[in-house]
Formats: C-alpha cells, structure tokens, sequence
C-alpha cells in the first residue's frame, strides 16, 4: 500500500466519520447540543474537502495508485452513509432519500467492481452529474447536520432537504447514466 499525502488525507476522512458521529452522542452538560451540531457539520465539512483535494493532490503530483482509487470511493461512501443514518435518526431528514441514496452507492459500486474484472473500469468513470449530485449532497448533510430553523434567516433544515431531494433525483439520474454506459456489457 502506497503511503503519500493523498492517501493520508483519504484516511483522515475515514477516521473522522466516528469523530463527527460522536459528536452527537456527548453528554449536554459537555457541550451544548446546538454546539455540537455546528461541530459535527465542521468536522464532516472538512472531510467533504479533503474528498476534493486528495484527488486533486494525488493527479497534480501525479501519486494515484489502484490502492487510492479503492479507498477513495469507499471513504466517500463510508462518510455518507454514516451522516445519513445519523440525520435519519435524528428526523432531520426524509429515510426515502437516504435509501435511494445509499442503495445508488451500493449498486454503482457493485457495477464498478463487475466492470473492473472485465477490464472496462473506463466506461462507467465519474462523469460530470456524479460531481453535481456530490455537491448537492454534501451542502445539504451539512446544512442538515446544523440542523436550524432559523440561521440569520435561514431555514437550514428546510434547505437542506430540498437539496436533498435534489440530490436523490440526481443520485437516481447519475445511476441511470453510468447502467447505461455499461448496458452493452449487460447483453
């Protein structure tokens, strides 16, 4: 396994999922509950970015390694799967979008590793509504993870869930581009 900044910044994105997690479930006479919110949505706000940046490390430095393209995808899943079952717990948001958004991962997963054994990992690469629904996604966990009624005027919750409603149509859209891009090897 390679050990270079790109890679370290992928694991620093898995060791915060428990970190943001947590966060929820300290003591109140710890840390206020709202605090910890605004702590919660810091902390996995910095693993949203290190998601970018470690990519574009790992290609300017030219240090992408098979290893790295494993563990980013599956530290991205890990992240927001994690943040969802947590929002779903806390009612913040809808279960429907966390099931179309979760079971999306596991299936374009699942259809990444099939084409990589037969050697077409190519034809079903991020494209351009993978980055938008990635977006979507993660402004509206962390809008979520906040969790206000009221921030200076702003309904976050509210938002939050319109973009995630977004997010799921574009999760939906994003899996039906990439079963389409394999559908000749479906034959």
């Amino acid at each position: 396994m390679p050990w270079n900044i790109p890679i370290l910044l992928t694991w620093m994105r898995v060791l915060l999922i428990p970190v943001f997690t947590l966060l929820f479930y300290l003591p109140s006479n710890w840390m206020q509950p709202q605090t910890a919110n605004w702590a919660a949505a810091f902390v996995f706000s910095a693993a949203a970015v290190t998601d970018w940046f470690d990519g574009y490390l790992a290609r300017r430095w030219k240090q992408t390694s098979d290893f790295g393209a494993f563990l980013d995808p599956v530290a991205d899943k890990l992240m927001v799967a994690v943040a969802l079952i947590l929002l779903v717990s806390l009612n913040r948001t809808h279960p429907v979008f966390a099931m179309i958004i979760i079971g999306r991962e596991i299936t374009i997963s699942a259809l990444r590793e099939w084409m990589a054994q037969m050697g077409k990992r190519g034809s079903v690469a991020v494209a351009r509504i993978g980055k938008f629904k990635t977006t979507a996604q993660m402004a509206a966990v962390i809008m979520l993870l906040i969790g206000l009624k009221d921030c200076y005027g702003w309904n976050l919750l509210f938002i939050g869930n319109i973009l995630m409603a977004a997010a799921s149509v574009l999760t939906i859209w994003s899996m039906f581009y990439y079963l389409k891009m394999a559908w000749n090897e479906f034959k």
